[in-house]
């Protein structure tokens, strides 16, 4: 029986051509020409003023809210359903993370929950787009009109999604992307943080290298980190960019076929093709149980059969580091608390062929029956 893996990139543009590019140059660094060109890609794509490269998602949130000035006494409102990233850049700046509960039918952050954990120490909303389906947009940009509050924009999974017709990317104060091997848009690893604001984009930039002075390089007037992306990463970028519509309708392929193969089976939520406000762009497959057999369990019994999976996000307020540092205390969240107990995704990587995800649905059937 053939390993069918949770994901699997596909590289099959000028990737090659790009990369050899750089090792007969030599530009393999972060000064490399490919750099530059992502960073303006990315930037005419999210329809942004600015980007900035960054060696990964994760770190492109700790230059996100700390380029926003957010450090101890602010708190931050995102959702607790999310990755450790997330919630992680904002204790390490000092800040507070202060969560709300996942919406159970997109899985997103339950917005109608957000004012009411607004304070007068609140210093912005942590919008995360999840799945393939974006945040409802609007009434979170008139919170944050309201409140005079930032809004930090983590996109990391929607590439080429939109929101009423508006790119992702285009909403925060700052947002950013991550191109991890999963993503529409993959450079090994790496990430973009993408502001309007000039003197934000230059702030970004000085973080990003370590905060070398412009006049006379290894002077310091503060830390910074060497966050930057290389020139073979940014060349990956280049072509992945180039081929970004093409993904996007493979990606909805593989989501429509799964819909179409998986209907009437019961004992499943499958992803919403669509909202009011976006058509999904199926990030990953993602199932949710609705019996007794949790997604542990029902992983493992896939992996017997073949078919690579991976759990869906674990709470904030139930993360055993959060708990030690006192955070999140007595907080229960429910939607969220069962999503992440009951809920995977399958392999829908950009590589997987439709054969595959037939075998898949056919081993999938079996085992929960």
């Amino acid at each position: 029986m053939t390993f069918i893996p949770v994901n699997e990139p596909l590289l099959s543009g000028k990737e090659k051509e790009y990369l050899l590019s750089c090792v007969e140059t030599g530009w393999i660094s972060s000064e490399g020409a490919f750099v530059r060109q992502f960073e303006e890609g990315m930037a005419q794509q999210a329809g942004r003023k600015h980007a900035v490269a960054v060696a990964n998602g994760s770190v492109a949130l700790d230059l996100a809210v700390v380029a926003l000035g957010i450090g101890p006494g602010d708190e931050v409102i995102l959702p607790t359903f999310t990755i450790i990233s997330c919630a992680a850049a904002i204790v390490r700046a000092g800040a507070k993370p202060v969560v709300v509960d996942a919406d159970a039918d997109t899985w997103n952050m339950k917005v109608e929950d957000i004012e009411a954990k607004i304070t007068p120490r609140t210093k912005a909303i942590m919008v995360v787009h999840l799945y393939g389906l974006p945040v409802d947009m609007d009434p979170v940009q008139e919170l944050a009109r309201q409140h005079g509050l930032k809004i930090i924009e983590d996109a990391a999974e929607m590439h080429g999604q939109d929101y009423k017709g508006k790119p992702c990317g285009s909403f925060g104060d700052i947002s950013t992307f991550s191109f991890y091997p999963n993503k529409h848009i993959t450079t090994g690893e790496g990430g973009m943080v993408l502001c309007d604001d000039d003197r934000l984009a230059e702030r970004c930039r000085s973080l990003r290298n370590l905060c070398f002075k412009p006049e006379r390089r290894f002077v310091h007037d503060e830390l910074g980190w060497n966050f930057r992306m290389t020139n073979l990463q940014a060349a990956l970028g280049v072509a992945q960019l180039e081929r970004l519509a093409e993904h996007i309708a493979r990606k909805r392929q593989i989501g429509q076929l799964y819909d179409s193969l998986l209907q009437g089976v019961e004992g499943i939520q499958t992803p919403l093709p669509r909202t009011a406000f976006a058509q999904n762009i199926y990030w990953v497959y993602g199932i949710v149980l609705r019996r007794e057999t949790n997604a542990q369990e029902m992983m493992r019994r896939l992996a017997a059969v073949g078919v690579g999976t991976r759990p869906f996000f674990f709470p904030m307020h139930q993360q055993p580091v959060f708990r030690k540092m006192g955070l999140f205390e007595g907080q229960s969240h429910p939607v969220a608390e069962n999503i992440a107990e009951m809920g995977f995704y399958l392999p829908s990587g950009l590589g997987i062929t439709d054969e595959q995800i037939h075998q898949v649905v056919e081993r999938f059937k079996s085992v929960l029956a």
